[in-house]
């Protein structure tokens, strides 16, 4: 098998070495790691925190209207909210006629993620 190098900052690297030591990512760990980074980007708001609590509390998709006046906020800050939480992955957003209701895309794995911050508070 051949040796794959790459040249960086005019010193040979031997790239099987990096990954084999955890140091060099294929663009699949990559992308792996974009999705990851934007969880946790979202989960790092308190308001979106607070949304997805009650959304898990209530066990069934709200209206963002709902969700607006239960969290005190005028809809378009918690739209604007919501929208990240749905980038990272974690809610899905349902147009229902003209209102859009919220739903965890994955209710469980959501609230294991809840649950691990709390761990890591402890």
């Amino acid at each position: 098998m051949p040796v794959k190098l790459a040249v960086f900052s005019e010193k040979v690297i031997n790239i099987d070495r990096l990954y084999h030591n955890g140091l060099y990512m294929s663009s699949n760990r990559e992308l792996e790691v974009g999705r990851v980074s934007r969880i946790f980007n979202a989960l790092g708001n308190e308001t979106r925190v607070r949304i997805l609590l009650l959304i898990n509390k209530t066990k069934r998709p709200l209206h963002i209207k709902a969700i607006a006046e239960a969290l005190n906020l005028d809809y378009a800050a918690l739209y604007r909210h919501v929208k990240v939480l749905q980038r990272s992955g974690l809610l899905v957003i349902y147009e229902v006629g003209r209102s859009r209701v919220v739903s965890l895309k994955n209710s469980e794995s959501t609230e294991q993620l809840l649950n691990i911050a709390n761990i890591i508070l402890q």
